[in-house]
C-alpha cells in the first residue's frame, strides 16, 4: 500500500466512523491492531516452516494459503467503510482500469508468495525473516527511481547494513540449514528470498503508482480494496498453478504423511492462511487508525520479532554468526525508521509538499 505521509484517519473529522472514540479506545484499537499484524506476521512464517518440516512439500499449497484467507477482509471493509464524497466519486477510475490493474498486481503476488514459499522451503524461518528484511534496500533503491524518493545518509546507512547482514548469512559455513536441505540448496533458497524481497519492493513501488495515478486516493476503502481484489487474483493464479503443476494429487499422500497427523495438518494451512490475513488487517488498520508511516514502523519491527520467535518455538540454531546478522538489521531498521520519522515531521510542517515527495510503505 501507499504512504502519503499523512494519516487517513483525520482526528477533527465528525464524519468519519472513529472520530467520536476517546483516547483509550483510540489506543485500545491502536494496539490491537499492532498484535494482529506482529502476532499474524510471525505465526505465519512460523507455521510455514511448521509445514515444511512436518512432511509438507507442496510450494504451490504453500502460496495458496498465503492469500486464501481474504474472505476475513471482507470484515472489516464492512463494519468500517471511509466517508465518500460527491466529487470522489465521480472522479473514480474506470472499472475496466482499476481491474486491470488488481489483475496485474495480483498475479506479480502470486509470483511473490511462490519465491517466499520456495524460500521458506529451504531456509529456517530466522535466516528467512533476516533475508526478508533486505526488502528494505530494495524499496529505498525502488522508490528513488519510481517515486522519487531522496536517498539521504540515514537510507544509505540503512541499504548498507542490511546488505552486509544479508551478505554475512550467504558465507555463513554453520548455517542452520533444515533437514535434508543441501548447501546448493540452501543457497538457492537464498537466492530466491532475495529475489522474492526486490519483488516485494517492487510491487509496493507499483501500489504507491497505483494510488497516485489511477485510484488518487487512499482512504481506508481504498486500501482494503486493492488487498481484497489482488489476494483474489492471487488466489486464483495460485490455485491454477497447483493444479497445473500436479500436484494437487499429491496432497492426499502428504496429509497422509504429514508426521503430526492429520487434523494437524489441516489445521497447520488454515491458520497459516488465518495468520497472514490478520496480519493484513493489521497493516490495514494502522494505516487507517494512525498513519501509513506508524504501520510502517510496526511491520519493519515484525521483522526483527519473527527470527527471535522461531529460535523459541522451532528452536532454530542462533550461533554467533546469525546473532550478529540480527543486530546489524536492527541497526538497519532503526536508521530506516528514524528517517521515515524526519520526512514525517518535515511533511507536517509543509503539508502542500506531501504530495510532492511520496515515500514508500511495507504490507504481509
Amino acid at each position: 500500500m501507499a504512504d502519503n505521509q499523512q494519516p487517513i484517519l483525520q482526528k477533527d473529522d465528525a464524519q468519519h466512523p472513529l472520530a467520536k472514540l476517546n483516547r483509550l479506545h483510540f489506543w485500545l484499537l491502536v494496539a490491537l491492531n499492532i498484535v494482529f499484524l506482529l502476532v499474524g506476521q510471525a505465526a505465519a512464517v512460523i507455521l510455514g516452516r511448521f509445514y515444511y518440516e512436518k512432511g509438507g512439500n507442496s510450494k504451490w499449497m504453500a502460496t495458496v494459503v498465503q492469500t486464501a484467507a481474504f474472505p476475513l477482509l471482507f470484515i472489516p471493509y464492512l463494519f468500517i467503510s471511509s466517508p465518500q464524497t460527491h466529487s470522489e466519486a465521480s472522479n473514480r477510475p474506470s472499472i475496466i482500469t482499476v481491474s486491470v490493474v488488481y489483475f496485474v498486481i495480483g498475479v506479480l503476488v502470486a509470483g511473490d508468495n511462490m519465491l517466499y514459499s520456495i524460500g521458506l522451503l529451504y531456509l529456517s524461518a530466522s535466516t528467512y525473516s533476516l533475508i526478508c528484511a533486505t526488502q528494505l534496500v530494495f524499496s529505498a533503491v525502488l522508490s528513488y527511481f519510481l517515486n522519487h524518493q531522496k536517498f539521504t545518509a540515514l537510507i544509505m546507512n540503512s541499504v548498507v547494513v542490511l546488505s552486509l547482514s544479508a551478505s554475512l548469512l550467504a558465507v555463513n559455513e554453520d548455517s542452520d540449514k533444515p533437514s535434508g536441505v543441501t548447501k546448493s540448496k540452501y543457497v538457492i533458497g537464498f537466492l530466491v528470498t532475495l529475489a522474492a524481497s526486490a519483488m516485494y519492493a517492487l510491487l509496493l513501488s507499483l501500489m504507491q503508482l497505483s494510488f497516485q495515478k489511477v485510484l488518487k486516493k487512499e482512504t481506508f476503502s481504498v486500501v482494503l480494496e486493492m488487498q481484497i481484489y489482488t489476494a483474489i487474483v492471487a488466489t486464483a493464479v495460485s490455485t491454477v498453478g497447483l493444479f497445473a503443476s500436479g500436484e494437487w494429487k499429491t496432497l492426499h499422500g502428504e496429509m497422509g504423511s504429514f508426521t503430526a497427523g492429520k487434523h494437524a495438518y489441516v489445521m497447520t494451512l488454515v491458520w497459516t492462511a488465518i495468520a497472514w490475513q490478520i496480519c493484513s488487517v493489521g497493516v490495514v488498520g494502522l494505516v487507517f487508525v494512525v498513519s501509513s508511516l506508524f504501520s510502517n514502523v510496526i511491520s519493519t519491527l515484525s521483522l526483527a520479532i519473527t527470527p527471535i520467535a522461531s529460535v523459541m518455538i522451532l528452536h532454530d540454531k542462533m550461533n554467533g554468526v546469525k546473532a550478529i546478522a540480527m543486530l546489524m538489521a536492527i541497526w538497519g531498521f532503526c536508521t530506516y525508521i528514524y528517517q521515515n520519522y524526519v520526512d514525517d515531521l518535515k511533511a507536517k510542517k509543509a503539508p502542500s509538499a506531501v504530495d510532492a515527495t511520496p515515500n514508500e510503505s511495507r504490507s504481509c
